[in-house]
């Protein structure tokens, strides 16, 4: 709810702060006042289009700031998450700056935003009905959300979503196969020579590194074979090394008891030598072994790595990724050769999830032709008090085409009213005047309330054209709505005024020499002689204060 709106230089307001209230709050005033302009100012907070006539003369700048209350779970809060905003103290302050050269800025909790998004908090903090306009109950496109909130249709809504979803699924899964079996089909026989080449050259993970390192040492086949050849004669050069070692080991063995212990480590040492040198000649005759110096070999092996390259760059891959491309192209000609089993299984899958989803959806359609007439009798009820008598409100369900089937169903729901008797029905922002659909604006209200998020109603001047009795109506819909959320309420009728809780008056006044509009909370008695004003006249008589006080204690 609304908890403060503070106004700097627009039209007539210089500066003007005010708090707000639950209940039934009423702004009351001569015409001309500025009621209006309080309106409009509230909208330029909520993102309403501007521009710079509503900057005051003289001025640089007009500037409106709403403060909000707003409940844990409030919309408002997964919007501000999205934009990485949070509310503050449970709290949101929506503002709004105009230059006198018509440039905007706006703010959330004082942080620069879009008016767009200034325009989508507001739609979930405030709705107004005027004579000529109204939010979101004149856009057919919330008409389905609202039926389904009267007739508690959450569960069958979330069902017919969800089985549109799968459905979607499935129907996507189909089409997939059925476009890979079109591409297939129009390169089966370049599909078919592929594998083949591959099958036929059989790539291994990893094999052209095998093929790169076996191929480096057979080119350096004849200078590993000097090498090794010129290590294995350095080793037996007099005599084989082993041998020698082996030799000057037993000569030491003969004199080791003489030297007390001193020959041990040369011995030790002499052991270790001929070990390595031992197992040195073994891992050079391996490696001698091992040379390959046969020129078909080296060919073989470079045939077979440049094949795999030719074949990489034809497919526009690396060498690694052409025996995954095999297993791909293979199991593409399998789908051609199983697909009339497949493309079958995936339409019964289709079908089935279509046949699901429809039988959601008539659930659903079923469930909101019930929740319409009730409806229907529940508006029709709060018509005649508020001089509709001869009106009639109905809730249409359209059906469908099955391709604008959608995630809320069959059917298509709107509002819609027949002003006149025998006249067509027609959609409510066409059909009405300004001051019937503020009254049928607030009939749909009364009945929707406990179903309607939105904390904050107002309503400008809903009263318009009526008196007594009726406006009595419209004030005790009004005080009814008030039960359970805030309403602010622009009248002229002393029958409203008498049902507020909270009661301002709108007036001008002369500032330095400028007419300026101000707003006054009033106590009980002022609220009196506001009321008083309002039934008389110019000349409030001691007869209409009487009659406010009536009035007012009635209402009480």
């Amino acid at each position: 709810m609304i908890r403060a709106l503070a106004i700097r230089d627009v039209v007539l307001i210089d500066r003007l702060d005010l708090s707000f209230a639950t209940g039934l709050g009423v702004l009351s005033g001569e015409t001309g006042a500025g009621k209006s302009i309080l309106l409009d100012s509230l909208g330029l907070a909520l993102g309403a289009r501007s521009e710079a006539g509503l900057v005051r003369q003289g001025a640089a700048q007009a500037s409106v700031a709403a403060v909000f209350e707003l409940p844990p779970r409030h919309p408002a809060r997964a919007l501000l998450a999205e934009q990485g905003l949070e509310a503050e103290d449970d709290q949101l302050v929506l503002r709004r700056a105009i230059g006198a050269d018509g440039r905007t800025r706006a703010f959330v909790n004082d942080q620069p935003a879009s008016v767009g998004l200034l325009k989508r908090l507001g739609e979930s903090l405030v709705e107004i009905h005027g004579q000529f306009e109204s939010h979101s109950l004149l856009d057919s496109a919330t008409h389905q959300g609202v039926l389904d909130a009267f007739g508690g249709l959450d569960a069958k809504v979330d069902a017919v979503g969800q089985g549109f979803a799968a459905w979607a699924e499935a129907r996507t899964k189909r089409l997939a196969a059925e476009a890979d079996l079109k591409r297939a089909r129009a390169e089966e026989e370049d599909l078919r020579a592929a594998v083949a080449e591959l099958t036929t050259l059989d790539p291994k993970p990893g094999e052209e590194d095998e093929l790169a390192k076996k191929r480096a040492l057979m080119m350096h086949a004849e200078k590993l074979a000097e090498g090794v050849a010129a290590a294995q004669a350095a080793l037996e050069q007099n005599g084989a090394v082993e041998a020698n070692l082996r030799t000057a080991a037993r000569a030491l063995e003969r004199v080791a008891a003489k030297a007390e212990g001193g020959l041990d480590a040369a011995m030790a040492a002499l052991e270790r030598a001929a070990i390595e040198t031992a197992e040195a000649v073994a891992q050079i005759e391996r490696a001698a072994t091992g040379i390959d110096l046969d020129p078909r070999h080296l060919e073989a092996v470079e045939e077979r790595l440049f094949a795999m390259k030719a074949l990489a760059r034809k497919h526009g891959i690396e060498v690694a990724g052409l025996a995954a491309l095999r297993d791909e192209m293979a199991r593409r000609l399998a789908l051609l050769e199983g697909t009339g089993e497949g493309l079958a299984k995936l339409a019964r899958e289709e079908q089935a999830a279509r046949a699901a989803y429809v039988e959601a959806g008539r659930a659903l359609s079923q469930a909101r032709l019930a929740a319409a007439q009730k409806l229907d009798r529940a508006v029709a009820k709060e018509l005649p008090p508020l001089k509709l008598d001869k009106a009639r409100f109905e809730t249409a369900l359209e059906a469908l085409e099955e391709g604008d089937w959608n995630a809320g169903g069959l059917d298509r729901v709107s509002f819609r009213v027949a002003t006149n008797p025998g006249s067509p029905p027609g959609p409510i922002a066409k059909i009405a005047s300004g001051g019937e659909l503020a009254r049928f604006m607030l009939a749909l209200k009364v009945v929707l309330a406990r179903t309607q998020a939105v904390p904050t109603l107002v309503f400008d001047e809903v009263d318009s054209g009526i008196g007594g009795a009726v406006a009595a109506a419209v004030g005790e819909r009004l005080k009814r709505l008030a039960a359970d959320r805030q309403v602010l309420v622009v009248t002229h009728s002393p029958q409203v005024a008498a049902l507020a809780d909270h009661h301002w008056r709108v007036l001008k006044a002369d500032s330095k020499g400028a007419v300026v509009t101000r707003v006054e909370l009033l106590d009980e008695a002022a609220r009196r002689e506001e009321v008083a004003r309002m039934l008389a006249g110019a000349e409030i008589t001691d007869e209409a204060r009487a009659a406010a006080a009536r009035l007012m204690a009635a209402g009480a």
